[in-house]
């Protein structure tokens, strides 16, 4: 499992201007059962995605595809984590 911490590195403004083709990417990857559970960073300097990913080469090849990536809108941070303890709600996508 991953966190994949998003930071920009643009202004507001710029980010805005992807946010519909960034929701788009996203939503491609909840629709696979990649992506758990995403959000914006308070204060807003970025973002996370927790990913169900099997290798961070597989993470680093998916998020060359985020059109924040693309146009260089953010610095991406990816963080593999092996959950040892999770609310029983979690369970589901815990891998034994």
């Amino acid at each position: 499992m991953f966190i994949i911490s998003l930071t920009y590195k643009m202004p507001l403004e710029n980010v805005e201007r992807y946010i519909p083709e960034h929701n788009l990417f996203l939503q491609k990857y909840y629709d696979s059962g990649v992506f758990i559970t995403s959000g914006r960073k308070e204060p807003r300097t970025g973002g996370i995605i927790i990913a169900d990913i099997s290798s961070k080469h597989e993470a680093e090849k998916t998020i060359s595809e985020d059109p924040f990536y693309i146009h260089q809108i953010a610095d991406y941070e990816i963080i593999e984590f092996i959950p040892s303890k999770y609310n029983e709600n979690f369970k589901f996508f815990i891998k034994d």
